[in-house]
């Protein structure tokens, strides 16, 4: 049975957070609960970065520590701790038990929910990233969609070969690996585990389970041309 450890996914070294993970845990038990009890033991809450006219921080459980900064237009509801050089742009939504890991972006009119972006990642323009955990260097294309709830509402599990994995959880997006890259309008179903270095093409559509390291999703689609010559006018 394959374990699917932090250490797996990510380079953790150095990293003030990676306690988070705890040892011998199945890396999405970083969510959830956990992730909200590891919030709420947080004692330095405090605003040391300029915050413009327009941006919305709401609830004193926020902190942006000096070298963050936050536009105009976004909003951002505690808890949240930020690291240094953190890019918070117009339109974002930040909203309640998220961590930003050094350096790492959310961009215009993306929503960050309940996850945790190591150092570097980015989801830089109209992307949801909900109760999902994104690696080193990790790059959303523009509209990608972390989607963390089943419609039916159930727990999210997975199936891996012969074998079905339960998560424990009823919201659980998905799990980058450092460097994964989405082209734009991909969407990670519910429980998707993504190896580091994994690229998905445009308009691509995951299912639940995992993907090695450096897998390369392919989409492939059929187009008919027409010449315009050929059209019939528009009834005028």
């Amino acid at each position: 049975m394959k374990t699917f450890l932090a250490t797996d996914f990510f380079e953790l070294g150095g990293w003030g957070h990676a306690p988070i993970f705890r040892q011998g845990a199945p890396v999405w038990a970083a969510l959830g609960d956990w992730l909200q009890s590891y919030c709420e033991a947080w004692q330095n809450w405090s605003i040391e970065a300029e915050i413009p006219a327009g941006a919305h921080i709401l609830g004193d459980r926020v902190f942006i520590p000096e070298g963050c900064r936050i536009e105009p237009g976004a909003v951002i509801i505690g808890p949240v701790i930020m690291e240094p050089g953190v890019e918070v742009r117009t339109g974002a939504y930040i909203r309640q038990n998220v961590i930003l890991g050094q350096g790492s972006v959310v961009g215009a009119h993306s929503e960050v929910k309940a996850s945790i972006l190591l150092p570097g990642a980015k989801a830089p323009h109209q992307a949801y990233v909900g109760d999902s955990i994104l690696g080193r260097n990790v790059n959303l294309g523009a509209g990608t969609i972390c989607s963390n709830v089943k419609n039916i509402g159930r727990e999210v599990s997975m199936r891996i070969e012969d074998e079905v994995i339960h998560t424990g959880l009823r919201k659980f997006g998905a799990v980058l690996g450092d460097g994964c890259k989405t082209g734009c309008n991909t969407v990670l179903n519910p429980g998707v585990l993504l190896g580091p270095g994994s690229v998905t093409y445009p308009n691509a559509t995951l299912r639940g389970g995992f993907y090695p390291p450096n897998t390369l999703v392919k989409v492939r689609q059929s187009q008919r041309q027409v010449q315009l010559d050929r059209l019939r006018p528009a009834n005028r």
